[in-house]
């Protein structure tokens, strides 16, 4: 089925889940095209299965993802894999692959059963390679990176797939603040600079204040809101949908929502 595309990457009355256990249930949900986009929620509450059902990893139960305007379970892996690239949390590779062969997985989305690699696949793995800084990496074995460099190497072949969506579960976690920031910003740049649409799983609200255009919020087995994050990360929301007491001023230097939680809300 194809329909009047209004957003290149939507959904319509997903319910997720897996075997037998729902996690998100008759939810809609609409990526913004060239934002970036945070997810937010606590643990359990089903983002890592949106995301998943977005890049086509999961079935939904029911409803249908569409991507440009087509279903996305009636494409074929290659057609999808040309169009979106999805990083998992913690991927795993073989070992001793460097970092040139990690990425250069990226292009096979585009290429042919035997088909050779032809002077653009070189290209778009160098220009990946340049726009993560991995150039002088291009040789080390992923094992001997940094945990911020590793995850770098991942992102060069999402981005060597020459994909205009990216999906990423968590691209923080694991890192120190400052490889946090590095990855972030890298993210912001890939989007600004090369116009990519972002999609992240988050759990840090203020590097969602900060990085993001657009948040989604998923509690209690459903999307709770959607919007900027000017508009929606008040204190209301964080206690809502966290169960945590929180002042939320603006940052001091870009004006941002700056959320300071100070105690978990009583349930008794």
């Amino acid at each position: 089925m194809t329909r009047t595309m209004q957003f290149r990457l939507s959904g319509e009355q997903l319910t997720l889940g897996y075997a037998e256990t729902q996690v998100l249930r008759d939810i809609d949900v609409s990526i913004p095209d060239g934002r970036i986009t945070a997810m937010i929620g606590p643990n359990g509450s089903g983002k890592s299965t949106l995301l998943k059902a977005l890049g086509r990893f999961i079935q939904p139960f029911k409803g249908v993802v569409y991507l440009d305007g087509k279903e996305i379970s009636q494409m074929s892996s290659r057609q999808v894999a040309r169009k979106l690239a999805l990083l998992p949390q913690s991927p795993i590779s073989p070992d001793g692959l460097t970092v040139r062969q990690l990425c250069r997985f990226g292009r096979h989305p585009h290429k042919g059963l035997f088909s050779r690699f032809s002077g653009h696949d070189e290209e778009m793995v160098e220009t990946a390679l340049a726009a993560t800084s991995m150039t002088e990496l291009g040789e080390r074995p992923l094992d001997r990176l940094s945990g911020g460099q590793r995850q770098r190497a991942w992102i060069a072949m999402a981005l060597a797939q020459e994909t205009a969506i990216l999906l990423l579960d968590e691209p923080t976690t694991y890192l120190d603040i400052a490889h946090q920031f590095d990855v972030l910003e890298l993210l912001k740049e890939l989007n600004q600079k090369h116009a990519r649409t972002v999609v992240m799983v988050v759990h840090d609200l203020n590097h969602a204040a900060q990085y993001a255009d657009h948040i989604i919020a998923v509690a209690d087995r459903r999307i709770y809101a959607v919007g900027s994050p000017a508009d929606l990360l008040t204190q209301s929301l964080i206690k809502s949908v966290f169960g945590v007491e929180a002042h939320v001023i603006p940052h001091p230097i870009n004006g941002t929502p700056f959320c300071l939680p100070y105690a978990s809300v009583s349930h008794a």
